[in-house]
């Protein structure tokens, strides 16, 4: 089978004045049809950047210096701005944190998937207003037949949130970018848009790629999960397995600090330290000065990804020695 998406050994350097900064450093993760893939990690550890990439999206002077992506088989990595406006929308969509910035408050929504649907397909005018009520009622809006003609500002956030998941399904794509998409709304809503995801990623067969830092949302959502740090996957593997039997630190840091429903605990864990600057990321493993288990080893090798448990990661404890 065809995997919805397959990045290997993916590099994002950005030039400046005083040096490259690597922002992502061997990245490689597949994403299978009908699969949601969680991404996490702390602020600046290159989640959104991964997705950027794949979505052909990367602010200058930022670009792909090495490794290749694959969505649905066809290589993207390597086409114009131009070809690449063809693939968004046809093999990939996007789901973003605000869902004004995806929304044109100029048209009614039915507008924007009208003309998103026809752009894609073979509809003419009637057809892709057709299956714009369709995708609104799948999405779960309700009176879509007359909702279709409102304006983005006359729906609340969830609503919207609802809009930017049927615009992303509009050209049936194969892969759905999703980009931190329940930040911004509140807990019930949350729940809700998580669920609907799930649904129509088992009735779309498409494959999901969630960005977020919200361990519950990737719990409750996610059948694997990538841990990301530093611009470097440290650890993938099933949700069940990384949640509950992590096999990297970092994971372990992560996991520790949520708290537990019914325990009680005068104060959290939390990881010592910050994730490093881009130009001042420490040789050896980037985990190493906040890393408990460190020892010589990792100051000096950067490890691969290695099988550990059920899944993978990036620790010289998993290489054949200690750290």
């Amino acid at each position: 089978m065809t995997k919805a998406l397959d990045v290997r050994d993916l590099s994002v350097e950005f030039p400046t004045r005083h040096g490259v900064l690597n922002a992502l450093s061997d990245v490689s993760l597949t994403v299978n049809q009908g699969e949601i893939l969680g991404v996490v990690g702390e602020s600046g550890a290159g989640k959104s950047m991964t997705g950027m990439s794949v979505l052909g999206l990367l602010e200058p002077p930022g670009r792909i210096s090495g490794g290749e992506i694959r969505i649905a088989g066809e290589r993207t990595d390597n086409l114009s701005e131009k070809e690449m406006a063809k693939v968004r929308g046809r093999l990939v969509g996007a789901i973003f944190q605000d869902p004004l910035t995806s929304l044109n408050p100029l048209f009614s929504v039915g507008q924007q998937l009208v003309e998103t649907i026809r752009l894609h397909t073979d509809l003419d005018r009637v057809g892709g207003r057709r299956r714009a009520v369709e995708l609104l009622k799948q999405v779960g809006i309700p009176g879509a037949e007359e909702r279709i003609d409102h304006y983005p500002h006359q729906f609340s956030g969830g609503m919207r949130q609802r809009v930017v998941i049927a615009l992303a399904l509009a050209g049936n794509p194969k892969l759905i970018i999703a980009d931190e998409p329940t930040t911004a709304l509140d807990v019930s809503i949350q729940a809700q848009i998580t669920a609907l995801l799930k649904t129509l990623c088992r009735e779309h067969g498409a494959g999901v790629m969630l960005v977020t830092h919200d361990m519950g949302v990737i719990a409750e959502t996610a059948d694997r999960v990538a841990v990301m740090y530093a611009g470097r996957v440290v650890e993938i593997g099933p949700v069940d397995e990384v949640v509950n039997r992590p096999q990297h630190p970092y994971t372990r840091g992560l996991m520790g600090s949520i708290p537990a429903l019914g325990a009680r605990v005068e104060r959290l864990a939390q990881i010592d330290g910050a994730m490093p600057r881009l130009n001042a990321i420490p040789p050896g493993c980037a985990f190493n000065p906040r890393c408990p288990d460190a020892g010589p080893r990792c100051r000096e090798l950067r490890p691969s990804l290695v099988p550990a448990g059920a899944g993978s990661a990036a620790c010289l404890i998993h290489d054949g020695g200690v750290a």
